[in-house]
């Protein structure tokens, strides 16, 4: 039974969520698997990525085969480093304590780089929004001088004075009777 590392879909329609499983790579994508060992929300800002780094890498020594995306997780989560890092031990290349020391180093670097991307989009997004604030505050600026301005006019203009004649209509008793139905 070949066994692949891959992604099982779910979620609702254009939210993603998916599962990283150990499946049977004649299994459907989201049908049966043999063990789920995390899970991937590629919609969060940075993409957020929960592993369960040693049994991944279990799966890896074994002999499974991660699909593409999820080499790349695996890449940026440190499992193929540690793999890596674990050939080299057996071959006698270095000791468990220089692997510790890289391995640790690695992770050092990741989280750097993750809190420069962290940083980095949150600044972008403070920009943004000072600049609406900017934005604002000038349009505001406009449609209070507009204001000032037609007060001023209103003001400076004499207020013409409108003469209102009053029409005093008088009814004729003939009118009157003409108006007024008779009751026969």
């Amino acid at each position: 039974m070949a066994v692949k590392i891959r992604l099982a879909r779910h979620g609702r329609k254009a939210s993603p969520f998916y599962h990283i499983v150990a499946a049977d790579s004649r299994a459907p994508r989201d049908g049966k698997f043999i063990e789920k060992i995390g899970t991937y929300k590629p919609t969060a800002n940075p993409a957020v990525v929960e592993l369960k780094f040693d049994r991944a890498l279990y799966w890896l020594n074994v002999g499974a085969q991660p699909t593409d995306t999820t080499r790349s997780i695996l890449r940026n989560e440190g499992v193929l480093f540690m793999k890596h890092l674990q050939g080299g031990v057996q071959k006698g290349a270095f000791d468990q304590a220089t692997l510790e020391k890289k391995f640790q180093a690695f992770l050092d670097e990741k989280r750097k780089k993750e809190e420069a991307i962290v940083s980095k989009l949150s600044s972008e997004k403070q920009a943004a929004i000072k600049k609406r604030i900017a934005a604002e505050l000038e349009v505001n600026k406009k449609r209070e001088e507009a204001i000032a301005q037609k007060l001023a006019e209103a003001t400076a203009a004499p207020a013409e004075e409108v003469v209102v004649e009053e029409v005093v209509v008088e009814e004729t008793p003939a009118e009157a009777a003409e108006e007024t139905p008779a009751a026969e």
